[in-house]
């Protein structure tokens, strides 16, 4: 994403709040189907257009001047303790999409086809009164080795158009299967935590179980009966993670039969580096160590400097650094942010996307921001008006 593009958005979240078809450009094109009045009035039409998209990234649906919203996000089968997990689990489940339906053909859609309530009977345990439940039933065991876990914490559907004439297409669908590395559970109601880690070669044996059954019942369906279906295994993190999950591996099928997995090597750091950690690239976190002694060296009032970063294989594909201030005076935060960029500029990693959010306790006070194709960082201060 162009940064300038980048910065402005993240002004209009913070500070307006105002609507999808106002943060970007729409497609100068727009598609119409006229459907017939039941009152025998003026026939109205369905317009579709698109967000516009930046290289790389994909248009989405408006219909009608409105954003299509998923039917069923955010929809988890038990309290989720870490909304990085959230946050990672739906847009890197757009980075595996990538892989199969490219950017360039394809338009997305957020999932219209699975209903909330239909997620939600499948995210359940199975039960005499929901045999739909993908996960197992519970048998009534309080022992974290012998009870039966829930496996499958949220399920995500993702929709990928084309244009067709006048209307869109669906062309593919990819399904997000965010399986626990750790099931959280109570003995008794309002008393303490206990959990239940799930291992990977659990996570392995139960994710393929249900890619089955969700193939099978996705091909039921007539929307889906002839089209590619990507299904993708998150790892969740645990509850006290400061990252997310990843995914795993993929699967791309075009029958009815599951087809064999992909693995996928994603992994989540986090800098600086605890005891006993080690980075996929030991220059990286030099770059940063080096990066942190020189911001807290020159401006002291500083509560923390920390990265997280992500990489496949050891190759780096992000970072976001979160600098936390203890900067009242706007004067200070200017000239903080201004030395932030060139040391930055001068030791972090070349080549990868870099977000750097300054905060206080309380709010954001500025950001900068640095696409892999740009050698300087973009920067925003946020002022009292």
């Amino acid at each position: 994403m162009n940064v300038t593009k980048k910065i402005s958005l993240l002004v209009a979240i913070l500070l307006v709040g105002i609507g999808l078809a106002a943060c970007g450009s729409l497609d100068s094109s727009s598609m119409s189907s006229s459907t017939n009045n039941v009152t025998g009035e003026k026939n109205k039409k369905n317009t579709y257009q698109t967000t516009g998209s930046a290289s790389g990234e994909y248009a989405g649906v408006i219909k009608n001047g409105r954003y299509v919203t998923s039917k069923s996000r955010g929809l988890t089968a038990d309290q989720n303790g870490n909304v990085n997990n959230t946050k990672s689990f739906e847009s890197g489940l757009q980075d595996v999409s990538k892989i199969v339906f490219s950017p360039s053909k394809y338009i997305f859609q957020e999932g219209q086809y699975l209903s909330t309530d239909t997620v939600q009977d499948w995210l359940d345990r199975k039960s005499k009164t929901n045999p739909n439940g993908l996960n197992p039933e519970d048998n009534g065991s309080k022992d974290s080795e012998k009870r039966n876990p829930i496996y499958l914490q949220a399920l995500e559907e993702q929709d990928y158009m084309e244009k067709s004439g006048t209307s869109l297409k669906l062309k593919g669908v990819t399904i997000g299967l965010a399986m626990n590395s750790v099931d959280y559970y109570q003995k008794e109601q309002y008393g303490a935590e206990y959990e239940t880690k799930i291992s990977d070669a659990d996570i392995k044996a139960k994710s393929t179980e249900i890619a089955k059954e969700v193939l099978k019942r996705l091909r039921k369906k007539s929307e889906f009966k002839n089209v590619p279906i990507v299904i993708a295994v998150y790892k969740q993190a645990s509850n006290d993670s400061l990252t997310g999950g990843t995914f795993i591996r993929y699967t791309n099928n075009s029958g009815e039969k599951l087809a064999a997995w992909k693995n996928l090597d994603y992994k989540n750091v986090i800098y600086p580096l605890g005891n006993d950690e080690s980075s996929p690239n030991s220059n990286d976190s030099t770059a940063f160590d080096n990066f942190k002694t020189q911001v807290e060296s020159f401006f002291p009032n500083l509560s923390g400097i920390t990265a997280k970063t992500r990489y496949k294989g050891d190759a780096m594909q992000g970072m976001s650094v979160t600098i936390t201030t203890q900067f009242y005076s706007e004067t200070e935060i200017k000239s903080f942010t201004q030395f932030a960029s060139t040391q930055a500029e001068k030791y972090l990693p070349s080549g990868v996307n870099i977000d750097i959010t300054i905060r206080s306790s309380d709010d954001v006070q500025s950001f900068l921001s640095r696409s892999a194709k740009e050698k300087s960082f973009s920067s925003h201060v946020f002022s009292s008006y």
